[in-house]
């Protein structure tokens, strides 16, 4: 396993996350999916045991258990907490991210994981309700306090994250390292802007959904999956855009059956092709994790890249949140999100 630098901290993590939004208690309101304690462990000690060191979760999932069962599984496999880099991320609670709620739900994110720092916090969406200024100031506090060792963002507009980050770099603050952006090979729409400011600052993508919610690993549209039949937030991301959609899959298929690996292994590989990234991986078996781990392996020529990238249309923006007054963005009406 190479790994890369998670943005400007100085941490070293794998080019992949392990996403925890698969792990905790059913939520009969969002994913009924997840993953039981048992097989959580089963999946972490695998990507530990293939030098995948970076666990990506939130205060939200699966109201709080995912954080519960990850720090669980860490305690069973006895890991040493410098083996693991924890990320988990603040917004969708009450206070959203003013320094009031930064403060509060941190401590609840540190008790659930079982740990006394996070490698990385997030701001889950960009807070149209708190003065930047308060936001920034709130999370250098926490890396000054020694319980944050490095900060990222996530969905938002490019000006958004640039504000961000002028303000830390205005007042001397900790900056951003990585920016948590829906993106895969039907979803690009952060190549426009997000993306470029992020790699301008220094901060890495860490795609979430960077096979599609599944899309991208199977040659059918539909699937019988239990999360394929129940997860409401993957039909308002995806269905509306199907036909224009299904191409890339096809060639996505196509180009598995060439190099003679997995669909998902090509959506993976691609990930990687235009700069260092760390994409979340949702895995709901170790050997998912096998294969995710695999995907490092198969290397995508020019013409493969151009290939995939081709039949992309222009897309509906899903993840953002809308600015007050605007109509709110596919995929954005119902909280706690996706990712």
């Amino acid at each position: 396993m190479e790994y890369i630098d998670l943005g400007t901290s100085g941490i070293k993590i794998s080019p992949m996350f392990i996403g925890g939004m698969s792990f905790g208690e059913p939520d009969p309101a969002q994913h009924v999916w997840t993953l039981d304690q048992e097989q959580t462990q089963a999946v972490i000690a695998r990507a530990l045991e293939l030098g995948v060191n970076a666990i990506d979760t939130a205060n939200c999932y699966a109201r709080g258990t995912s954080e519960e069962y990850i720090g669980q599984a860490l305690r069973n496999l006895n890991v040493p907490r410098e083996k693991v880099v924890l990320a988990s991320k603040v917004y969708f609670n009450e206070g959203h991210s003013s320094a009031a709620a930064i403060k509060r739900e941190v401590e609840g994110s540190l008790k659930r994981l079982g740990t006394d720092y996070l490698d990385l916090y997030i701001l889950h969406r960009f807070d149209y309700g708190t003065p930047i200024e308060e936001t920034m100031e709130a999370l250098d506090g926490l890396v000054r306090e020694g319980k944050v060792r490095a900060l990222g963002a996530s969905e938002m507009y490019g000006y958004q994250f640039h504000n961000l980050e002028a303000a830390a770099e205005r007042n001397g603050w900790t900056k951003l390292s990585t920016v948590q952006c829906h993106y895969n090979l039907i979803y690009r729409e952060d190549e426009r802007e997000l993306i470029p400011v992020a790699r301008q600052y220094g901060a890495i993508p860490t795609a979430y959904s960077p096979l599609a919610s599944g899309h991208l690993a199977r040659k059918t549209w539909d699937s019988d999956s239990l999360r394929g039949r129940t997860d409401r937030v993957e039909h308002s991301k995806y269905d509306h855009d199907r036909a224009a959609d299904q191409p890339i899959i096809d060639r996505v298929a196509e180009l598995a059956d060439r190099h003679g690996v997995s669909m998902a292994q090509i959506a993976l590989a691609w990930q990687w092709v235009h700069g260092p990234a760390a994409p979340i991986v949702g895995c709901n078996s170790p050997e998912r994790v096998d294969q995710a781990v695999a995907a490092l392996d198969v290397k995508l020529s020019e013409h493969d890249i151009a290939y995939l990238e081709e039949p992309y249309n222009a897309h509906e923006l899903v993840g953002p949140l809308a600015r007050p007054g605007e109509k709110p963005l596919a995929g954005t009406t119902t909280p706690p999100l996706a990712k």
